[in-house]
């Protein structure tokens, strides 16, 4: 193992401490976060088929682009953080590169003014910039036995011997931890995003395997002193990694992708409807605020005139808000944000919805099946939302006491804004259409 003297004080300085605290249980190796990031992601539009879209979409135009309709549509209530998923440092044939330390640099042909002028222009738009990475060591660094920048170490030290192919698609090689140039590489990584000001890192491929790789990019973020979010992904993560990355990442994908990967962004049964049931198995891992469930991003975006479509009717659209708030969920909208259309702007920006979200408070799920009842408490109020997993309009009728509430409350319906009036012992959803949903506040 080769470490000059320097770096090798430098770790010790660093790392110590924070070991020991960790091994006591007395302290979470990530920056704390209050409330679930909101935003907007480019990977629905890389994924889709639809002409205009795929992986050719993403360069610096469009996601100016995207910049100025985050900032002029969403922004404003809250939705910030402009994520930029695979791709910035691939060329258009999908070819990964970085610089000669084995650190990603942005695509010139996609990016020919950089990323420091990208983060520039992000934030004057009053927003926030993430980058997308995978767990492990890429096999183009490996290859070229890049320097790790102040050590006397490259790249082919820090991998585990025999090489070992690691993440989800065994795309990058294992990583020897035991070599302290390993958390060297990592700091290298995002030393270099903190001089970018990019503030959101997404790790993908994430399986039980890459526990190791989330502590060292959540270590190395301590080490920037920038404050970033850190998310744990992959097509879901594995349950089986759920304990191991809870003092690591604020956010954990616990299903599949939202996007079909045809023409439009997603479809009810292409995955969306799988969270009703992947959710819950989650839960007992999850902890908030510091570790929620990332449900993906929301399809909800267009269903008219031009750009890439949702693929969901507004039914549905309001169904994925409305569930993805009662989990508190990061919400952050997928598709072509630059044809956001006004129901799905009405959708997105309803105050009394995105409070719910904003609480970081896990729910709780009282009805499984077709006809799903979740509820759960943020400060003297508690919310109870209904769902119709069902082909045809049914009623569902909760009694209050399953929610833990006793005698008379006064109910307000959050998503249409108004006033119910006062209900005693039970409350009925009448004719909730199919995959509709109903969003109540008792207080």
């Amino acid at each position: 193992m080769h470490r000059t003297t320097r770096r090798a004080a430098l770790a010790a300085a660093c790392t110590l401490p924070l070991a020991l605290t960790l091994s006591a249980g007395t302290a979470q190796a990530k920056t704390p976060y209050v409330k679930p990031f909101m935003g907007w992601s480019s990977w629905s539009l890389e994924s889709s088929t639809r002409s205009g879209y795929g992986t050719h979409w993403l360069n610096e135009g469009n996601i100016k682009n995207a910049a100025d309709s985050l900032s002029g549509k969403l922004a404003p209530s809250g939705y910030k953080n402009l994520n930029i998923d695979a791709g910035w440092n691939f060329d258009y044939d999908w070819n990964f590169h970085t610089d000669a330390h084995g650190i990603p640099d942005a695509d010139k042909g996609r990016f020919p003014s950089g990323m420091v002028s990208l983060s520039d222009y992000v934030h004057g738009k009053g927003l926030n910039l993430g980058l997308y990475g995978a767990a492990g060591l890429e096999k183009e660094v490996y290859d070229k036995d890049a320097p790790i920048l102040g050590t006397d170490c490259t790249a082919r030290d820090i991998a585990v011997k025999p090489l070992t192919p690691t993440n989800k698609w065994g795309g990058s090689w294992k990583i020897d931890y035991g070599n302290l140039c390993a958390q060297d590489y990592i700091d290298s990584i995002v030393a270099r995003y903190a001089s970018w000001n990019v503030d959101f890192i997404k790790i993908d491929g994430v399986t039980k395997d890459n526990v190791a790789d989330i502590k060292a990019w959540s270590t190395a973020i301590d080490h920037s002193g920038r404050r970033m979010w850190l998310s744990a992904s992959a097509w879901p993560v594995d349950l089986e990694a759920g304990d191991g990355l809870r003092p690591y990442a604020n956010g954990v994908r616990v299903d599949t992708d939202i996007e079909c990967y045809c023409e439009t962004t997603s479809s009810w049964t292409s995955s969306v409807d799988d969270r009703f049931t992947d959710l819950p198995t989650w839960l007992p891992k999850l902890s908030a605020p510091g570790y929620l469930a990332d449900l993906d991003s929301m399809p909800i975006n267009n269903n008219t005139g031009s750009g890439l479509q949702d693929g969901l009717n507004d039914t549905e659209r309001q169904t994925v808000m409305t569930f993805w708030s009662m989990a508190s969920s990061p919400l952050y909208v997928g598709g072509d944000i630059w044809f956001l259309d006004d129901t799905a702007k009405k959708i997105l920006t309803n105050p009394e919805v995105i409070a719910v979200d904003q609480a970081a408070v896990l729910p709780r799920q009282i009805r499984s099946g077709d006809t799903q009842v979740w509820t759960k408490r943020v400060g003297k109020a508690t919310y109870l939302a209904v769902y119709n997993l069902g082909s045809s309009a049914t009623d569902i009728t909760v009694k209050l006491k399953d929610l833990g509430v006793n005698g008379p409350r006064q109910a307000r319906d959050a998503v249409a804004r108004e006033s119910l009036g006062t209900v005693r012992g039970t409350w009925t959803a009448t004719a909730v259409p199919p995959h509709g949903s109903r969003l109540i506040k008792l207080s």
